[in-house]
């Protein structure tokens, strides 16, 4: 579809009209002032052909933004966000569709147009005439797949546009142009004059990408975080020499966002950029394991140690097996698949109540590792049933109980 309608004003107009249709905005675009037009990612989305679970809608109106918003939420039953009241934007919400409406700033289309992100964001569909106005030649950028920006001064006016850049790399396999390439080496230092949750929003929006390799590539080439020697800790891979097929679909989408977060930022960025604390609980724990084994063949582990590295590990494992030897990979992957592996995920034959109910014990540290205990041995593979678990777990506190004089 892409290459058949991107220089064909006519097919573009008539899909926007069909989805314009399809949505249901027409009750909405009714309310709209002469000279109100459609702008950004909705037209962008449309001339890709490219599918999104949520619809974003963004119009231009002449003046009043917020008593158009007004009177259109109170008619069709939505909700009304005012995002910017001294601007006027305000935002619609209905089902799944955000719809943002904002006055025109310039005094001219053209000049509002010459004020947005992107090239390919700046192709507006006039309501009025029913006709593309693209003064930027967004549409050519778009069939180019590439990302240019009209002035400097816009990505300025917002920093966060400049980390922007790699998620259009990240979700649609878009080139940066050189010139941008080269703006955002010499202003990275500005992006830290965007709100921590913003950034952190993009960089999840990043890391998740269908494109999201390419995207961490060129961030760790330009090294938009941190210092220049960043990446020189062994902790950083070379990330064009993993083969990340050996993950399967449904593992690459759960577990490569944590392992490309882990390798743009380090833990200390993680917390300035207000990250989770699962996420930082995570990376620290990646970087701990990563540490240890650096220097130790894995097979001369003692057992404690690789019990304790598969039960900090286990919900995430597939994000650290890239720092495993190679020759590991299969069948540590293998064996984490195979939810019945007592080491790869350590469980236990008894809980905590029946050891107190059948050993008369208290809640306190021997419990928890007695319990920590009986895991390992199932996990190594010298339990079989609940009567050797209580057998055992008698030996072992006769052997590690306080005793009492």
């Amino acid at each position: 579809m892409k290459n058949s309608i991107l220089n064909d004003h006519t097919r573009i107009i008539d899909e926007l009209e069909k989805s314009i249709k399809f949505h249901n905005l027409k009750s909405i675009l009714g309310f709209l002032p002469t000279g109100s037009y459609l702008v950004g990612g909705y037209i962008r989305d449309i001339i890709l052909g490219r599918e999104t679970g949520e619809v974003d809608v963004d119009i231009v109106v002449p003046l009043n933004a917020i008593e158009i918003g007004q009177k259109i939420a109170g008619n069709i039953g939505s909700k009304f966000i005012i995002l910017d009241e001294k601007r006027e934007v305000i935002r619609i919400i209905l089902n799944h569709m955000y719809i943002d409406i904002a006055n025109q700033v310039s005094s001219t289309i053209k000049g509002d147009l010459c004020s947005r992100d992107f090239s390919i964001n700046s192709i507006a569909f006039l309501l009025d005439k029913k006709c593309l106005f693209d003064p930027l030649n967004g549409i050519k950028d778009l069939e180019l797949s590439i990302l240019r920006t009209h002035s400097e001064i816009n990505l300025i006016n917002d920093p966060l546009r400049i980390l922007r850049c790699f998620r259009f790399v990240s979700e649609m396999n878009f080139k940066i142009d050189l010139n941008l390439i080269s703006f955002i080496e010499k202003n990275k230092g500005k992006l830290y004059l965007v709100a921590k949750e913003r950034i952190n929003y993009e960089i999840q929006k990043i890391v998740h990408g269908a494109n999201a390799l390419c995207a961490v590539i060129l961030i760790r080439k330009i090294n938009i975080f941190g210092p220049d020697n960043l990446y020189e800790n062994s902790f950083f891979l070379d990330l064009q020499k993993i083969n990340y097929e050996e993950l399967n679909q449904e593992e690459k989408k759960i577990f490569l966002p944590l392992f490309f977060i882990s390798q743009i930022l380090n833990v200390e960025y993680l917390e300035k950029l207000k990250f989770s604390k699962a996420d930082i609980t995570k990376t620290k724990l990646l970087r701990k394991w990563h540490l240890f084994l650096m220097n130790k063949n894995i097979n001369q582990v003692n057992e404690l140690d690789r019990f304790k590295l598969h039960q900090e590990l286990e919900m995430f494992l597939p994000s650290f097996i890239f720092y495993l030897p190679q020759n590991l990979h299969f069948d540590w992957l293998n064996r984490w698949r195979d939810k019945e592996d007592k080491l790869f995920h350590p469980s236990n034959f008894i809980n905590g109540d029946v050891i107190k109910k059948n050993l008369k014990i208290d809640d306190g540290p021997i419990l928890g590792e007695l319990l920590q205990y009986l895991s390992k041995e199932l996990a190594f593979k010298r339990l079989n049933n609940f009567d050797e678990a209580i057998y055992k777990a008698k030996q072992w506190i006769e052997q590690n109980a306080p005793k009492c004089d």
